[in-house]
């Protein structure tokens, strides 16, 4: 139900028959949507019934993180009160 009934070429689609590139076409008969090769004849019903789901990653992975004390020392040689990294990261002198 996305195309029209005019037939209308897909750029930049090979067919999965002849593997020939812009040769497909889409067209929709009764709200059912086809696609055609008009090199070989190749002719598929397209179901489009959701976006596909997005692929696993090892990007999209979640790691925990620990977040330990760490002790900084002046360069007078008196220690800091302990503080976490997100501290120290955020600290502004």
């Amino acid at each position: 139900m996305v195309f029209s009934t005019q037939k209308r070429f897909i750029a930049g689609v090979t067919c999965p028959k002849c593997a020939l590139m812009d040769k497909m076409q889409a067209f929709s008969v009764e709200g059912v949507d086809y696609r055609e090769c008009v090199s070989c004849g190749f002719l598929d019903e397209m179901r489009v019934f959701s976006a596909p789901r997005e692929l696993n990653t090892r990007v999209m992975e979640t790691v925990d993180v620990q977040v330990q004390p760490v002790k900084v020392i002046v360069s007078d040689g008196s220690q800091c009160a302990r503080a976490t990294v997100n501290e120290l990261w955020n600290f502004a002198p």
